[in-house]
């Protein structure tokens, strides 16, 4: 039965090869013969983003629909590099099953990890030899320079405090936000922009740091702040709709006082 389902998955995998092929072949779609990586790119950055919301969703279902529309990119630029002769996406199945089998000695070597730590230790480490040399010249330059701020500030914090730069711990951390804030709220008395918008950027640099030394993610954090606000200001909205008025005949001291007796 399992060989049955590994089967199944490989067909299904050549099948969808075959589909991309197909549509980028003579008789194929016009839209699609036209794309390049460039421009399947912004379509690639949507569906990942699509994903995330499903994952949040939590709905089997939805995940597994978004991972598909993942796949047919990633299946699909690959196509267009084999069109050129560069690779193909066997090669990337190929690339990616090495590397995570080198990055995973604890698993399929004799190397022993205790904890989490470790594991991500040996990663890093591994990650560090792996670098062609001249290739990389700073452990920042594999950040992406296309990732939201958020996450690129959270990763660049990770890989700075790997290389030794890990000069505060939380507590420091807490106490330099509070020197911050102070900062912002000088610069708030008196309104000079350039240096609110400077030391507001400043108070978020500090907060990123602190989520990852407190090993959170900023990203995951705020989005779950983000859903608890977005559930709790609905329930708002059902309350005022169902009382027959709405939020334009309402003052801003009556909004406050819903809003403080909405439930988180």
């Amino acid at each position: 039965m399992e060989n049955s389902k590994v089967k199944s998955a490989t067909d299904s995998l050549k099948a969808l090869v075959a589909l991309v092929e197909s549509l980028r072949g003579e008789h194929g779609c016009p839209w699609d013969k036209k794309q390049t990586p460039r421009t399947m790119l912004i379509y690639l950055i949507e569906e990942m983003y699509e994903l995330a919301d499903a994952i949040e969703s939590n709905r089997a279902e939805d995940v597994r629909e978004e991972l598909g529309d993942v796949l047919f990119h990633i299946v699909f630029t690959a196509r267009l590099f084999q069109e050129t002769g560069q690779f193909s996406i066997y090669d990337v199945a190929r690339e990616i099953t090495d590397k995570m089998i080198r990055r995973h000695p604890h698993v399929f070597g004799t190397v022993r990890v205790d904890n989490t730590e470790t594991v991500k230790h040996n990663w890093h480490k591994i990650k560090q030899d792996e670098k062609k040399p001249g290739k990389k010249k700073s452990v920042i330059d594999s950040v992406p320079k296309r990732l939201p701020a958020l996450m690129r500030t959270y990763q660049i914090c990770d890989r700075t405090a790997r290389s030794g730069l890990d000069l505060k711990d939380a507590e420091s951390l807490l106490q330099q936000l509070e020197s911050e804030l102070n900062d912002l709220k000088q610069a708030l008395k008196g309104n000079e922009e350039e240096r609110i918008s400077e030391e507001f950027g400043n108070l978020l640099f500090d907060l990123v740091n602190l989520a990852r030394s407190l090993k959170i993610h900023p990203e995951t954090a705020l989005s779950g702040a983000l859903k608890t606000f977005e559930n709790r200001f609905r329930q708002m909205e059902k309350r005022v709709s169902e009382s027959g008025t709405n939020f334009d005949s309402l003052s801003q001291a009556e909004i406050q006082q819903i809003w403080q007796t909405t439930s988180r």
